[in-house]
């Protein structure tokens, strides 16, 4: 996994975590991905240094607009290319899967083409 989608994949996770918990803790994070604490704590670090997370001194953890902004396109290219893969046939977990390794590498343009695409036929 490279930086971007590491970076990408945290926030995403951080997102999802705060529909669904009152606080989000590095604990809630590393047992959401299966990955170490101190793992999660060293990507802590390095996301608030980019200023895309700020963490309180109780330990809780927030999203900052830059944060927000990313984890929001992450989730949206997650879901559209998720529900596209299962229209296309692919079993709801193997389209979750490839739509999380896809939403971190294709471009813009093309997102927003499939996306386009997906819209037209969803409204006929």
């Amino acid at each position: 996994m490279n930086y971007n989608e590491s970076t990408e994949n945290y926030l995403e996770t951080i997102l999802m975590l705060s529909k669904s918990l009152p606080v989000v803790r590095s604990i809630d994070i590393a047992t959401e991905l299966g990955y170490k604490k101190s793992s999660v704590s060293v990507a802590m670090k390095n996301l608030r240094e980019k200023e895309y997370i700020t963490v309180t001194d109780a330990g809780f953890i927030y999203l900052t607009d830059k944060g927000k902004k990313t984890a929001d396109m992450i989730l949206e290219r997650h879901q559209l290319l998720s529900v596209w893969l299962e229209k296309l046939g692919v079993d709801a977990k193997t389209a979750s899967e490839d739509a999380c390794k896809i939403e971190h590498v294709i471009s813009k343009e093309s997102f927003d083409a499939i996306k386009s695409h997906v819209q037209a036929i969803s409204h006929k």
